[in-house]
């Protein structure tokens, strides 16, 4: 009994030895990666069975054969354990990152859905009580001059148009989201899309005194969803214009590379904070903060226009990127070409 009491203690001894090196060893690498944790763990733990197990052998005076008999029994065990747990150690290891990530990603979809239903609420409640009111006024006549009245239907059309086409983002946004969103993919010349794009946001161009420029060649076809296409340049333009200060350019440009075709939309806008890149995609991220001060003006969109483009970019397989230049921003989107050149 007293044996194995000395055994059970120098088995102890030397585990506990172990134990705690391997918990300085620990406390040294906080803040490193869990994989690192497990196999570091795994580690003390087997190298404490080999040290307890070497300890015991040792202090049973076993022959020279015997122990390394013993050590080297040990040893393989050890190292087939130290593999498994490696193997599955990196497993857990990467669910946990996985995990992370998405419950990280959870809050970020949770916090733009409140923010955006912050802003849609301001954006719709504010216009329909101009329009409740504008509608009260004419109805009980006390708004009888007939300037005044055909400014107030002016006004309310212009409105109604605000809050359709902040229904109509909506409802594209949630077709992205939803996965809903079925393309008609269609060779589909580059210049006439932005041509048209161009025409549309023609008069808020000029009600800002903002110049738009389009490149003379390098147009070249690309295979995408003609509509949603020109949904993407058109919400590119509308945001750059809305966002340069008045007397200001917004240039487009687009050409051929290898497999993928390019459109950059640069403006001079002032840049976006550094800090603020990676979110002018995100839903309802507005540019009060990401661009020049004071630079948007009346009837800003609701901050769904850049969101929208990089869900029908990516449905495409493509990608949009931006970028600060010297005296602005650029917004490239790159798509799969399309054989051929228009």
């Amino acid at each position: 009994m007293r044996d194995m009491l000395l055994i059970g203690l120098y088995a102890l001894v030397a585990g506990g030895v172990v134990g705690l090196a391997g918990a300085g060893i620990l406390r040294l690498l906080r803040g490193r990666s869990i994989l690192l944790h497990v196999l570091v763990l795994l580690t003390v733990t087997v190298l404490a069975v080999v040290v307890g197990v070497a300890t015991v052998a040792r202090a049973m005076f076993l022959s020279p054969h015997d122990l390394w008999v013993v050590l080297v029994t040990v040893s393989a065990s050890a190292v087939i354990s130290l593999a498994v747990g490696a193997v599955f150690g990196s497993r857990l290891a990467a669910s946990a990152v996985w995990a992370q990530a998405a419950r990280d990603r959870e809050r970020r979809l949770e916090a733009g859905r409140r923010e955006l239903v912050a802003w849609v609420s301001h954006d719709l409640r504010t216009p329909l009580a101009g329009l409740r009111a504008m509608a009260e006024a004419l109805e009980d006549r006390i708004i009888d001059d007939p300037a005044t009245v055909a400014e107030y239907h002016r006004r309310i059309r212009v409105e109604s148009d605000r809050m359709a086409q902040l229904v109509d983002d909506l409802f594209e946004l949630s077709r992205i989201h939803a996965g809903a969103l079925r393309l008609v993919p269609t060779t589909v010349p580059l210049r006439d899309i932005v041509s048209d794009a161009i025409a549309g946001v023609a008069p808020l161009a000029a009600g800002r005194r903002i110049r738009l420029v389009a490149a003379d060649s390098g147009w070249p076809s690309v295979r995408a969803g003609e509509r949603e296409l020109a949904r993407v340049v058109s919400n590119l333009l509308v945001n750059s214009v809305r966002y340069t200060p008045e007397d200001g350019t917004v240039h487009i440009a687009a050409g051929h590379e290898r497999d993928s075709v390019w459109l950059a939309v640069s403006d001079t806008c002032g840049g976006i904070p550094e800090q603020d890149l990676d979110r002018v995609f995100d839903v309802a991220f507005r540019g009060e903060r990401a661009r020049t001060p004071g630079a948007v003006g009346s009837g800003g969109g609701g901050g769904l226009g850049l969101a929208i483009v990089r869900g029908l970019v990516e449905a495409h397989g493509g990608r949009v990127d931006v970028r600060n230049t010297v005296r602005g921003c650029q917004f490239e989107v790159r798509l799969p070409a399309a054989t051929g050149r228009a």
